[in-house]
């Protein structure tokens, strides 16, 4: 009798329905991230992408000053270097590649709905007027 009293009494093994609800509730939040990851990714994978080079002035005028040189046959990158007022002109007016809404409303409208590979423009943004040429895009 006297070891009864100086042993501790084992605790009684838990419930096992608290146990399952959390398990549940733990693989359900699981399940629900991974669907949510997997969503980022198809949508990441399946958005359009292109790429563009420009030339950005201050002016309406200037603008279509260039855009007729570029039409007659001038260089469009060098035409960029000379004149943009973007650091992208070191680059020749490249822009490298982007995804819709990345850039300016007007800028991205003309360039994930107007023709690859023509010169567009003047578009009027914040940032002045742009001479936009579409390289690529996959749609």
């Amino acid at each position: 009798p006297d070891q009864q009293l100086t042993q501790p009494r084992s605790a009684p093994p838990p419930h096992p329905l608290p146990l399952l609800q959390l398990t549940m509730q733990f693989s359900k939040a699981i399940l629900l991230a991974l669907v949510a990851l997997l969503a980022l990714v198809g949508l990441s994978e399946a958005a359009p992408r292109a790429s563009a080079s420009h030339i950005l002035v201050k002016s309406e005028n200037e603008a279509n000053e260039i855009k007729a040189r570029v039409e007659a046959g001038e260089d469009f990158a060098e035409l960029a270097r000379q004149h943009s007022t973007c650091p992208s002109s070191r680059k020749g007016g490249a822009l490298g590649e982007f995804g819709p809404g990345q850039m300016v409303k007007e800028f991205n409208d003309v360039v994930f709905s107007d023709e690859v590979g023509v010169v567009h423009g003047p578009v009027k943004t914040q940032f002045g007027y742009h001479l936009i040429l579409i390289t690529s895009r996959d749609d």
